[in-house]
C-alpha cells in the first residue's frame, strides 16, 4: 500500500507539472486608453491631388514665322507686358510702312478735292449772283451747279477711302503686333519651346503642338483633387480642408472649399468621382510651392472638440470593443454607442468612460472575448 501510494503520488505531481508546462499562457496585447479629444467627420480624395496655378497659359504666335529674338529663359520672372520673344518682322514693316503712307496719300488727296469742292461753291454762288441781274447764261449756272455737287461728293468720298485706309493700316500693324509675344500677367516662365533661328507654326485644328512659351502666375495656387461621388453631395463651398503635400510630410495647411465641379468623372476602370477645388487660407512663406506637387485634401465636415473617442481600429463588428479589466486580467466584449467617427478616431456615446483601457491590436491570433491576457501599453498614447 505504502508503495502504491507513493505511485499514486508521483503520478499526481508528474501530471500536474505537465499540466503546468502546458497550460495556455495569457496573450501580450496593447490597450488604447479611452480618453477625450477632437472627432472630425472628414471627406478625403480618392486619388492623390494636384497643386495648380490660378492662372497659366500656353502662350503661342497666331502667325508661323522664324525666331529672331529670345528675351527671356526658363525660370526667369516677367511683368504684364514685357516681350517674351520676337519672329522676323522685316516684311511686316513694310507692310506697315505702305499702309501709312497710303494713308498719308488719301489724306492728300480729301484736302485737294475738299479745296476743289470749296473752290467750286464760291464760283457758283458768284454765278448766281450774275444769272440773279441776268449777266450769266442758264446752261453755264446749270454746268457750275452740277460741277460744284461733283465736287462735294469727291471730298465727302474721300473720307471713306481715308477710313479704308485706316483700317489696313490698323490691320498691318495687328499683324505686327502679333510677330512679338508679351507676357499677358505677371509669372515665372516654365517652358520654352522656340529658339532663334527655328520656324515656329500655330497649332492646326486638332492637332496640338507645343506652345512657345509656358508661363504660370504662381502667385496663387490651388489644389485640384477627387472624391468619391457618394461623398460629394455633403461637401460644400467654404467648407475647411485640411491640405498636405507630399513633398512636406508632416506639415498640413489650411484652406477652405473654392469650387464643386458641375459633373461627375467618368473614368475607364475607376470609381465616379467628382473634382474639388481648395484655396490655401494663407499660402505658407517658408517653403517654395511647386505647379504639379501631389497633394492630399480632408474636408472638414464637422466637429466635436470635446469627445470621448476611441481608436476606430479597436471596433469590432457591431459596434463592440474588448475592455480589459486589470481585477482578472481577462478582455471582456462591451457593445458601445458611436458617433463622429473617420478612418483615426469614433466619438464614444455610451458604454464606455474615460480611463478605461482597451484592445488595440485586433489582428493578433487568439483574441475573444473571455482571455486572459497580459496587458501592455500602447505604446504611443492618443493626441
Amino acid at each position: 500500500m505504502r508503495k502504491l501510494l507513493i505511485i499514486v503520488t508521483l503520478s499526481l505531481l508528474l501530471g500536474a507539472l505537465i499540466w503546468w508546462w502546458q497550460r495556455p499562457q495569457p496573450l501580450t496585447v496593447r490597450l488604447a486608453e479611452v480618453e477625450r479629444g477632437a472627432v472630425e467627420t472628414l471627406v478625403a480624395n480618392t486619388r492623390a491631388g494636384t497643386l495648380k496655378p490660378c492662372r497659366r497659359t500656353h502662350l503661342s504666335f497666331n502667325l508661323g514665322g522664324q525666331v529672331t529674338e529670345r528675351r527671356v529663359d526658363e525660370g526667369q520672372r516677367v511683368a504684364t507686358g514685357d516681350v517674351l520673344m520676337h519672329l522676323r518682322q522685316d516684311e511686316q514693316q513694310a507692310r506697315v510702312r505702305e499702309a501709312e503712307a497710303r494713308l498719308d496719300a488719301q489724306r492728300n488727296n480729301r484736302e485737294q478735292r475738299c479745296n476743289q469742292a470749296s473752290l467750286d461753291k464760291r464760283d457758283l454762288q458768284r454765278l448766281r449772283h450774275l444769272a440773279e441781274r441776268k449777266l450769266a447764261a442758264a446752261d453755264r449756272l446749270d454746268q457750275a451747279e452740277t460741277k460744284a455737287r461733283l465736287s462735294q461728293l469727291a471730298c465727302a468720298a474721300s473720307d471713306v477711302l481715308i477710313r479704308e485706309a485706316e483700317a489696313s493700316l490698323a490691320l498691318q500693324r495687328s499683324l505686327f503686333d502679333q510677330t512679338v509675344l508679351r507676357a499677358p500677367f505677371d509669372g515665372i516662365v516654365a517652358e520654352i519651346n522656340g529658339e532663334v533661328g527655328e520656324f515656329v507654326t500655330p497649332s492646326p485644328p486638332g492637332i496640338p503642338t507645343p506652345p512657345a512659351i509656358d508661363l504660370i502666375d504662381d502667385s496663387c495656387l490651388y489644389v485640384e483633387a477627387p472624391i468619391d461621388e457618394v461623398d460629394a453631395a455633403r461637401v460644400r463651398l467654404g467648407m475647411p480642408v485640411r491640405i498636405s503635400l507630399d513633398a512636406f510630410r508632416g506639415r498640413h495647411f489650411d484652406g477652405k472649399v473654392s469650387r464643386i465641379a458641375p459633373f461627375v468623372r467618368d473614368l475607364e476602370k475607376q470609381a465616379r468621382t467628382v473634382d474639388v477645388e481648395v484655396r490655401f487660407d494663407q499660402p505658407p512663406t517658408d517653403v517654395a510651392l511647386l505647379t504639379g506637387y501631389s497633394a492630399d485634401v480632408e474636408i472638414l465636415l464637422e466637429q466635436k472638440p470635446d469627445a470621448l473617442r476611441i481608436p476606430t481600429e479597436t471596433l469590432l463588428e457591431g459596434r463592440k470593443v474588448l475592455r480589459y479589466e486589470p481585477a482578472d486580467g481577462v478582455l471582456h466584449e462591451v457593445p458601445v454607442e458611436t458617433g463622429l467617427a473617420n478612418w483615426r478616431w469614433t466619438e464614444v456615446t455610451a458604454g464606455l468612460e474615460p480611463g478605461a483601457r482597451i484592445l488595440s491590436s485586433l489582428d493578433q491570433e487568439g483574441i475573444e472575448d473571455g482571455v486572459k491576457v497580459i496587458a501592455e501599453d500602447a505604446g504611443e498614447r492618443p493626441r
